[in-house]
């Protein structure tokens, strides 16, 4: 017990400064390209936060327990926008760049269409599927790369006067930032998994808890830290391309490594939860986060408020079903 709390706290610390040097080696490469940081959000630190999802999903493929992937995956989405998101909302609302939103949007729209219209149609999840998701991943980094090219951002005033990192450390500093996340995250959730079952909490619990959360940790310790260090882009970004990748890149590996059917296990209104439940709570999330953000190019405090109440309710029916 008194191991697997010190590992607890290692992993925590470990999280903190992996979170740190992430964001600082982004928002670097970002300043010295004068790139947008919703862009970068969008893609470098999208990849490395998503990490944990794809350890975990591809693992579990290659195990032959693919739908495992659909269910981390999907979980992972709604709890980055409506949990993450939220909190960083709620937190401190703000501007945001419209044009930089909408290619991320978009492909996530067009991955998450796919999703439904497999799910309500076949219910068989084969490996063309996987293969064109993984083909949509391939084309958003072209065409997110190449957006970034031709649109460099304006340097801001506060970052003029800000020292240039050398992009050889802001590349050390991303990387190694995201190895820590990664490792933090891997002890975070192997410990406290152990010391909720030494305390008796019911298994139930911590899979809802404890594992379902941990691969978003990294999402999490990525948003915090970019909003205590002003770069509140950065945090949006993040999400919004964690989610895309969960659905193309997480889920896109899993099923061409081992083709799933639609999982079927809890009954909600009468009908499989992933068609009344887990898929409508996604595609109305991310709605809520991105139109308005599209529309009125802000972000509201009653965005994150509403998202937090969804995800409570969420939870809560998970628990009973």
């Amino acid at each position: 017990m008194l191991a697997a709390v010190l590992w607890f706290a290692v992993g925590l610390v470990l999280l903190i400064k992996g979170g740190d040097w992430f964001v600082d080696g982004a928002t670097g490469i970002a300043r010295r390209f004068h790139l947008p940081e919703l862009l970068i959000g969008a893609t470098v630190v999208s990849i490395g936060t998503t990490l944990p999802e794809v350890m975990v999903s591809t693992t579990s493929a290659l195990k032959g327990i693919g739908s495992i992937s659909y269910g981390n995956a999907i979980g992972s989405v709604i709890c980055n926008t409506a949990l993450i998101s939220a909190i960083t909302i709620t937190a401190k609302p703000g501007p945001v760049d419209p044009k930089s939103l909408k290619t991320p949007v978009a492909f996530f729209f067009i991955a998450a269409l796919i999703y439904i219209i497999d799910a309500y149609t076949i219910g068989n999840f084969t490996r063309p599927i996987g293969i064109l998701l993984l083909g949509i991943f391939i084309v958003y980094m072209l065409t997110t790369v190449r957006q970034m090219m031709k649109t460099p951002s304006a340097p801001e005033a506060h970052e003029e006067e800000e020292e240039e990192t050398p992009l050889g450390k802001a590349l050390i500093m991303l990387v190694v930032g995201a190895a820590l996340i990664a490792v933090g995250a891997d002890l975070l959730v192997d410990n406290g998994t152990l010391i909720a079952t030494a305390l008796g909490v019911p298994e139930t619990v911590i899979a809802l808890t404890f594992v379902a959360l941990g691969t978003s940790l990294p999402e999490l310790v990525t948003a915090i830290t970019s909003l205590m260090k002003g770069h509140g882009a950065l945090s949006l970004g993040n999400v919004i391309g964690a989610n895309l990748f969960n659905l193309v890149l997480v889920c896109g590996m899993s099923i061409t490594l081992a083709p799933f059917k639609l999982p079927e296990g809890a009954v909600f209104l009468g009908k499989n939860s992933s068609l009344t439940l887990e898929l409508p709570v996604m595609m109305l999330v991310m709605l809520l986060l991105t139109v308005p953000a599209l529309k009125k190019g802000w972000l509201f405090r009653w965005q994150g408020i509403l998202l937090l109440g969804i995800y409570a309710a969420f939870c809560i029916i998970q628990f009973t079903l």
